[in-house]
């Protein structure tokens, strides 16, 4: 391995998980390749809130000050590219890239976040991150005492209502099949004048991704200012798994609570390993990854 191919550490995603571990590495002088394809999950999201400092701006203006930032320091190297390998190595791990480069490091930090298997409804993906959201702390506030709908069924419908309720009382809860709730439930529902329709949606009619109706199957319009949705995911990268880190019942990569995974050597931050899915976590998680990683590498070669 040539040694400009080399590093103490490679990052494997450069949104704020991956930049934050960056940062925290880079000004402990370790060499450091970030590998990012530049697709991040809320690319669509026109303003980012709850995270002090930068509340109200857009993803993009955040991640490019911090990348800004992070290049100030030299021991940390960018690469723009798909990471679609990896394998262990006598020293380490290889990473290996869509354009078929290879880059070695002693440590891997997989910030690579999740994306959303969301319905086949016309009209979603146009809406998504605009006004179909999936968390009331980072947007529920602008749609505060709006009418709303909740995408979801059982326990995730529930509890989404029960926290978008402190925010508006015109809530509706669609189901797209027979509900799902308990009796305890449900009766909690009725009491806080929460409607349930079970009927399928066939498509949501949007201007700019800003909804104005959700069609039924039925044929009936529905009108929503803003609907929140709850979906499975599954992990943007299948690195993690194929180098035989395990994962949680929920999907998410099992870390300890110094961001290790199961295999030696990996770490992960940001939405891939964690439910609380929002840029100050990431930030947070990517950090404390970041400083573990430092650890590890210093009470090997002290």
């Amino acid at each position: 391995m040539k040694q400009e191919n080399s590093f103490d550490v490679i990052i494997v995603g450069g949104s704020y998980a991956g930049l934050s571990a960056a940062m925290s590495l880079g000004r402990s002088l370790r060499k450091v390749l970030v590998i990012d394809s530049g697709k991040p999950c809320n690319i669509q999201t026109p303003h980012s809130h709850n995270f002090l400092t930068q509340d109200g701006k857009t993803p993009k203006e955040i991640s490019t000050i911090a990348k800004e930032q992070v290049k100030k320091y030299d021991t940390v190297e960018f690469y723009e590219g798909l990471a679609t390998e990896g394998k262990k190595t006598e020293n380490g791990f290889e990473i290996r890239t869509k354009r078929g480069e290879v880059f070695e490091a002693k440590k891997l930090i997989f910030a690579t976040g999740i994306v959303d298997d969301v319905p086949n409804i016309k009209g979603f993906w146009d809406c998504w991150g605009i006004s179909l959201i999936h968390c009331p702390y980072c947007h529920g506030y602008e749609f505060r005492t709006k009418k709303t709908g909740i995408i979801a069924n059982g326990d995730r419908g529930f509890h989404i209502a029960s926290l978008v309720n402190n925010l508006t009382k015109d809530l509706t809860i669609l189901t797209r099949g027979k509900a799902e709730f308990s009796e305890e439930q449900t009766q909690k529902l009725k009491q806080n004048n929460i409607n349930i329709i079970e009927t399928q949606i066939d498509e949501i009619k949007h201007q700019n991704g800003y909804i104005e109706n959700l069609i039924l199957s039925d044929g009936e319009k529905l009108n929503f200012d803003a609907v929140y949705g709850a979906f499975h995911f599954k992990q943007h990268s299948d690195i993690p798994g194929a180098l035989g880190c395990e994962f949680t019942e929920h999907g998410h990569i099992k870390i300890d609570n110094l961001q290790k995974t199961t295999i030696p050597g990996i770490f992960a931050c940001g939405d891939n390993s964690c439910p609380m899915r929002s840029v100050a976590n990431a930030v947070y998680t990517g950090n404390l990854t970041g400083a573990m990683v430092n650890m590890e590498l210093t009470n090997e070669g002290f």
